[in-house]
């Protein structure tokens, strides 16, 4: 039970995590049609803005100021960059944000080198919040879950209830309608890429000190990022919560149990060979685990789980 549960909330707190990233970029995707392929690199940005401003004044004036900053950046890539090559298609919109994550990576190799930078957890959030049998839990995942939540409330009261939310949504489907009564469109749309840009330097404000903050984490996550957004269902936010969740829990699961393959078939009845796919354990092979379930949730529904158009 020990074990069970202590992974769980290890599995939630990553999906959580992964959340935090990907709502961002599937907010982008279902109000402007945009694949931001540099969405990584923003959390990126705001891992190292935050590591910068709290080694300045604090982690706590990081914490708002890092992704206001990041948010900032992502109103002028959107105001110069994806207006300026929008009506050459989704195509040249795709190659602008793939071509900015590299400029974005060199960038900051630049800045701040090659190796990963002392971004650590805040004194005050330090140590365990609970002892559960022999286990510790520590305070600082507790705050990230509850970092998440908050911004998962605010997204969702922002959209359903706030009037930004409904000029936003009405913008998407009714543009026109939406000019006629004094509303700027394409402001709106900027608006929305910064905020998305901005949920995604939260979440390197908050995961950049919880596991490294070097250039190769926007490659480490960039990956994962896309298929929990496929997974959930492209536009979906709720389907990206439940992805994020769901692959959160199966790789914290596979990394801890770490069962042979060969003995997970001799469990199920089916007999094992002796070649060396069967020697392979769960934890070598959690990392390509996600991409399976893509592939899986792609053949059996193409739109995802709460998806309503087809990846």
């Amino acid at each position: 039970m020990e074990f069970f549960l202590i992974s769980l909330l290890n599995g939630v707190s990553y999906g959580l995590l992964l959340f935090m990233l990907s709502s961002g970029l599937t907010l982008i995707f279902s109000m402007m049609g945009v694949l931001n392929f540099a969405h990584a690199s923003f959390y990126m940005i705001g891992a190292y803005f935050a590591y910068a401003i709290s080694d300045a004044i604090g982690f706590w004036a990081a914490l708002v100021l890092a992704p206001l900053a990041v948010g900032a950046l992502g109103m002028l890539v959107e105001r110069y960059g994806l207006r300026a090559v929008h009506r050459h298609g989704k195509t040249a919109e795709l190659l602008l944000t793939f071509g900015l994550s590299y400029v974005i990576v060199e960038l900051v190799q630049l800045l701040w080198g090659r190796m990963a930078v002392p971004y650590a957890v805040p004194t005050e959030l330090r140590g365990s919040l609970f002892t559960l049998y022999t286990t510790t839990f520590p305070v600082y995942r507790a705050f990230m879950m509850a970092i998440a939540l908050l911004m998962m409330a605010a997204i969702w009261f922002l959209l359903r209830h706030a009037r930004i939310g409904l000029v936003i949504r009405a913008a998407l489907t009714h543009p026109q309608a939406v000019e006629a009564l004094g509303h700027d469109v394409q402001r709106i749309f900027m608006w929305v890429f910064g905020g998305g840009c901005a949920l995604a330097g939260l979440a390197g404000v908050i995961g950049g000190n919880a596991f490294v903050t070097e250039p190769g984490m926007a490659h480490a996550l960039g990956s994962i990022i896309f298929v929990v957004v496929v997974i959930g269902g492209m536009g979906s936010l709720g389907g990206a919560l439940l992805a994020s969740l769901l692959v959160g829990v199966l790789q914290t699961f596979s990394v801890a149990l770490d069962y042979g393959i060969g003995d997970l078939f001799a469990w199920l009845g089916v007999p094992a060979g002796n070649g060396p796919l069967w020697r392979l354990t769960l934890a070598q092979i959690a990392p390509i685990l996600p991409y399976l379930l893509l592939v899986l949730i792609l053949i059996v529904r193409p739109r995802g789980l709460l998806g309503t158009r087809e990846a």
